[in-house]
């Protein structure tokens, strides 16, 4: 017996490669995409053809906006720019390296990732109560399908979050350029 399989009403997209060298702890820096991200954009609208949203949200960071343009042109729908969908802020860290980050903070950070904020950045709690109170109620409320282009850290609390499961901070976020659907 087949049985219909559910009807996505939530795609989550990780932004593609963005235009910076590997290793480079990036968050919230503004950029734009890698030229392989760039190529990428149309093979993730291509997936999404048959998905219908009546919404499209964004993280206002260049390297999102970008990839919900063009989704949105394919649907002809505007994104929303939401503040809520933006990356952690590491602060201080933002454009180092990772191997030049003090040890004893990543060390911290790895096992407090809930209170524990990079000097003048964000704390895993700060973004937890963003995405659970900003975006996780509010889309649960949205009518039909719904797109959201985000990074990984709001994604990887975010996913489980639609699905009913408690989030974890140290949860492998989705890979840069995926798509995951949810009923």
């Amino acid at each position: 017996m087949n049985l219909p399989l559910p009807i996505p009403r939530f795609a989550l997209l990780r932004h593609p490669k963005p235009d910076i060298a590997p290793g480079i702890c990036y968050g919230r820096s503004n950029l734009g995409l890698a030229p392989e991200g760039h190529a990428a954009i149309a093979a993730i609208t291509a997936r999404l053809a048959h998905f219908a949203p009546t919404a499209i949200l964004t993280s206002p960071a260049l390297r999102c906006r970008l990839l919900a343009d063009a989704i949105g042109t394919a649907h002809h729908l505007t994104p929303t720019i939401d503040p809520a969908l933006h990356e952690i802020d590491f602060g201080a860290w933002e454009g180092m390296a990772w191997h030049d980050i003090p040890r004893p903070a990543l060390d911290r950070w790895a096992t407090d990732p809930l209170d524990f904020a990079p000097p003048g950045g964000e704390s895993g709690a700060a973004l937890l109560a963003r995405i659970t109170t900003t975006i996780a109620a509010r889309l649960r409320e949205m009518p039909g399908a719904v797109i959201i282009v985000s990074h990984g850290g709001p994604l990887k609390l975010l996913i489980p979050l639609l699905r009913g499961e408690p989030p974890d901070l140290l949860a492998h976020a989705p890979a840069q350029g995926s798509i995951t659907l949810i009923p």
